[in-house]
């Protein structure tokens, strides 16, 4: 008994000695688990499918219109007593700042001030039928009105328009009738609407609203802000009453700058007085609307007293005629006659629509979601896009241009009351009202004012400058895609600057991927958690085992860098180490090849051999080989292609001729399927080698492995020394003289 204790304690001191952990060995299980069968897909099971999705009944008809048509579900529940008041209320107020909006925007898609009106008056009517969306108010918005005067201009400029001609005998509508540039103008706009609408009502239908995803948070931040300075610097020759030269197209900020400048002492005095007054007011009343709103009941109208106040004094004044100010001069009442968009401008504008409907769509599904998690009901993405898409293309047949979720009158909406809806409808009634009596008398109204107008709606955009030190701690990557996408938004163009921060986006996200943080694991006390040894205190390390850590999918593009982490934080290159292995190996062979006639005349010899051999291994130095496996984490690695599942195979391949077996851990499926795929168990009589559930129990299986292997070896050493002891025997019996 005391002899079997004895022998016992002595097991556990060399296990102490070789594992941080002597008693996870002793109870390594290996577990294996059953995995379903995957379910088959053969061309008879889609057929049916396919079949059965296109059989049409009355229950799968009505089904349809229901998810096309959303109102038609929520409509008969509605609460009149809870909740028209709220909506009426709402709808009003939005109304009433919808309606300088509209004229001041209108200037922005270079389109005249009815345009705008009736862009509210019908997006609103359609996004109410198909929307899911109870909260968003869809409308002209500055950064899309911004990119289709830009569209349009250039579309003018093609046509002959900025030669100062008012008639062009090539510019038509509908090939019918000649337009001045104002009908070419709206001409253009309907056409570039027609088309951003059927972008979205495809982009709803086939499901793509994932493209959306692409457009992050800091790269929309950006991109609004450096809309916004650029919206600013387009309205600035209002506010001074200059005629500056239209600049479109990259560069197009610096120079309407360098020309304002020039053109700085041709300032009209009556426009600027009229600017300055009317930004003092609006301003510190919007500030004040914004401070007090939880305590208010709605928002002060301060843009609309302005209005309506400047188009007074205008009109008993006669700024126009006195001080030269521009004014909006007549607006038009009722309505047009529906046309169909000139369908020869589609080949010309189908570049210019893709970004404008992108921005649209990742706008309205954006804020339609936000709210709609706020207030606790469902919102699908593909239907919003459907109903935006349908929102743009038939109100393109009725002289309206491009429009989507507004931030600043969805929040207004929001805040005011709104239920359902049912709000916009009353919008649009109070818009009705101006198309229908109201709009005329705006035409003493000064056009500086609609500059203020815009200009006070982009502290949103302008006011991201101040969350950047804010952004920069919580992610420096982040702030860097901001930058990028503002400076190239507002520098070059809003299109080109889209298209640049998406880029950079995605080049950052490879970025990350192609050099990830790589580090290796230790073992925290005596748990089985093992993590980072360069991060966290109070981490051992496991004798002779090293745990790799790659914090991502392996694939072509990180490949080498994988290997150079690999070899850089375990301190050793297989290849190198193999290699001078093989050199000391031959300079061996080579010495032991010239005393081999040594052996017919004196045994003693082979202790030649020996100190030739110590010889050799110090001219060649062999770095130290400090563990007896390798263990790669697999746990973020999301996917292998087929050239990281060489990079793994020709790792191991390299460690084990050294020595060193490399195991796999924390796989997911995906990742051991392509490994039994690939050839990784090719030479293995275990399966159990193909990846371990956890690191702890690769740590286990390595450690049993090698307790078993040191037996092995022992028990061969003794043999040998026995073997040894007898061929020195014998050789000095045959020394002894005959």
């Amino acid at each position: 008994m005391e002899s079997g204790t004895a022998t016992q304690t002595s097991e556990q001191s060399d296990n102490m000695q070789l594992s941080s952990s002597p008693e996870s060995s002793s109870h390594y299980v290996p577990v294996k688990l059953e995995e379903y069968e995957p379910p088959g897909v053969s061309a008879k099971k889609l057929l049916k499918k396919a079949k059965e999705n296109c059989q049409w009944d009355r229950q799968s008809l009505i089904s349809f219109f229901l998810k096309l048509f959303p109102v038609i579900e929520w409509l008969p529940r509605y609460s009149v007593k809870e909740q028209l008041l709220g909506d009426v209320i709402s709808g009003l107020l939005v109304g009433i700042v919808a309606i300088p909006q509209s004229i001041s925007y209108s200037v922005l898609a270079s389109q005249d001030p009815i345009y705008g009106l009736y862009t509210n008056f019908f997006c609103a009517i359609i996004y109410f039928a198909m929307a899911t969306s109870r909260h968003n108010c869809v409308g002209s918005f500055g950064v899309l009105c911004l990119m289709i005067g830009e569209s349009v201009n250039r579309q003018l400029k093609l046509a002959g328009y900025e030669s100062g001609a008012d008639l062009v005998s090539n510019a038509t509508l509908n090939g019918t009738v000649a337009c001045d540039k104002s009908c070419y103008a709206i001409t253009v706009a309907t056409a570039l609407t027609f088309l951003v609408g059927i972008y979205q009502i495809l982009l709803g239908v086939f499901q793509l609203g994932f493209i959306s995803v692409y457009l992050s948070e800091p790269l929309l931040s950006g991109f609004v802000t450096g809309s916004s300075l650029t919206i600013l610097t387009s309205q600035m020759n209002l506010l001074l009453g200059l005629k500056l030269p239209r600049h479109d197209g990259v560069g197009s900020f610096v120079l309407t700058w360098i020309d304002i400048f020039r053109y700085i002492k041709k300032t009209n005095i009556c426009d600027l007085v009229t600017s300055i007054i009317a930004l003092a007011l609006i301003v510190p009343v919007k500030e004040i609307n914004n401070l007090f709103k939880d305590k208010m009941k709605a928002p002060f109208p301060m843009e609309l007293l302005v209005v309506i106040a400047g188009t007074l004094l205008s009109y008993f004044f006669n700024f126009n005629a006195k001080y030269k100010s521009k004014i909006c001069g007549y607006i038009p009442t009722g309505f047009k006659q529906p046309a169909l968009p000139d369908l020869s401008l589609l080949s010309n504008l189908a570049l210019d629509a893709l970004p404008i409907a992108i921005i649209g769509f990742a706008m309205t599904v954006s804020l339609a979601e936000i709210f709609g998690k706020k207030h606790g009901y469902p919102v699908r993405a593909n239907q919003e896009m459907i109903a935006i898409g349908m929102g743009n293309l038939i109100p393109s047949f009725f002289y309206c241009f491009t429009s989507c979720a507004a931030l600043s009158k969805t929040l207004l909406k929001e805040s005011t009351g709104c239920h359902s809806q049912i709000s916009s409808l009353i919008s649009s009634a109070v818009l009705l009202l101006v198309l229908l009596w109201i709009a005329p008398l705006f035409y003493s109204l000064q056009t500086c004012i609609l500059g203020v107008v815009t200009i006070v709606n982009l502290r949103g955009g302008l006011r991201k400058f101040a969350d950047i030190p804010k952004m920069w701690r919580i992610s420096k990557i982040d702030t860097m895609v901001w930058w990028v996408t503002m400076l190239a938004s507002s520098l070059l163009s809003t299109e080109v600057g889209l298209l640049i921060g998406v880029c950079f986006a995605l080049l950052c996200i490879i970025f990350r991927t192609q050099r990830p943080r790589a580090t290796l694991l230790g073992k925290v006390n005596d748990s089985e958690i093992y993590e980072d040894q360069l991060t966290y205190k109070q981490i051992s390390s496991i004798a002779n085992i090293k745990i790799f850590r790659f914090d991502t999918s392996l694939y072509y593009a990180n490949k080498d860098y994988f290997r150079n982490s690999l070899f850089q934080k375990t301190g050793l290159d297989p290849s190198l180490v193999a290699a001078l292995q093989q050199k000391a190996n031959a300079k061996a062979k080579a010495m032991m090849g010239k005393n081999e006639n040594c052996f017919s005349s004196k045994f003693n010899c082979l202790k030649v051999t020996r100190k030739g051999t110590m010889k050799v291994s110090t001219d060649v130095p062999i770095p130290p080989i400090d563990m007896h496996t390798l263990i790669i984490d697999c746990g973020a690695m999301q996917f292998l292609d087929s050239v990281g599942l060489s990079v793994l195979k020709e790792t191991r391949q390299d460690y084990q001729k050294i020595g060193v077996q490399v195991l796999l851990a924390n796989c997911n499926p995906s990742i051991r399927h392509l490994l039994q795929a690939g050839g990784w168990l090719t030479g293995m009589e275990d399966s159990e080698l193909l990846s371990f559930h956890s690191i702890h129990a690769a740590v286990q299986f390595a450690e049993k492995q090698y307790q078993v292997q040191e037996r092995e070896s022992e028990a061969g050493s003794n043999e040998f020394l026995s073997s040894e002891a007898e061929d020195t025997s014998r050789g000095s019996s045959l020394e002894q003289p005959l």
